[in-house]
């Protein structure tokens, strides 16, 4: 890298690359959530953690459904922010999956059923677990992969294009 490269190399900010990775994620995982709902892989609503601010009634309703998932995006931003104030210079793919791990274990253990917004996991079917289960570990991943690939040099890991 020559002088003129390295003084014009603007770094990222990372609160507001948190900010904008976490509403895609909410937007892509809320959306997955959805569609696990529809092809009945979960019986979890997908407004489910709007479920303490609204009638359970309403979150079923199509209007219900699209606040339940600007609820997913708002969580997924303060995920995302979360993550990146404290662990996004972890490398690899294992800390984000553990992060999801983390939250689903929040959100299906404790929180979840203390607010009646899902049903213990006695309660549940084991599709039902299962496929949330990988939802997370999956949103986790995506999460914590893409801040580790902005912050870590996580990049220089990939193959090199053979220039020809």
């Amino acid at each position: 890298m020559n002088q003129h490269q390295q003084s014009t190399h603007t770094y990222t900010n990372a609160y507001t690359f948190a900010l904008e990775l976490g509403f895609f994620a909410g937007v892509i995982w809320g959306t997955m959530h959805w569609v696990f709902y529809i092809f009945k892989f979960t019986n979890v609503i997908p407004a489910y953690l709007a479920e303490p601010f609204f009638k359970n009634q309403f979150l079923k309703s199509g209007a219900g459904q699209l606040v339940g998932l600007l609820f997913f995006i708002a969580f997924s931003i303060v995920v995302a922010l979360i993550y990146a104030a404290l662990f996004r210079k972890l490398k690899g793919p294992w800390p984000g999956m553990i992060y999801g791990i983390i939250w689903w274990a929040i959100i299906f253990v404790v929180v979840g059923p203390l607010f009646d917004m899902v049903k213990p996991l006695s309660g549940l079917s084991s599709t039902t677990i299962i496929s949330e289960f990988c939802l997370f570990l999956l949103w986790g991943l995506f999460i914590g992969y893409t801040i580790a690939m902005e912050f870590t040099d996580e990049r220089m890991r990939e193959p090199k294009k053979v220039e020809g």
